[in-house]
């Protein structure tokens, strides 16, 4: 049996999805390191401090958001 696509439309990489079909959200304890090798992008902070306090210091709601953030600065 073929692997089922379940990323959403111009999303990158492998997101999956929860059973109501929203997309699962990223673990608040990921690395900065991570995110921003994964996305090309530098955030300016050390890359051990958690997504989750990250996001939660600079009130930003999702990685989406920081991630299109970051993108439109370029």
């Amino acid at each position: 049996m073929a692997k089922k696509n379940n990323d959403a439309p111009g999303m990158r990489g492998d997101r999956s999805r929860n059973d109501d079909g929203q997309l699962r959200q990223k673990r608040s304890d990921t690395h900065i390191g991570t995110i921003e090798k994964k996305y090309d992008i530098d955030l300016g902070v050390r890359s051990d401090m958690h997504l989750g306090t990250y996001l939660e210091k600079n009130n930003i709601a999702s990685l989406n958001d920081l991630i299109n953030d970051k993108k439109a600065d370029k």
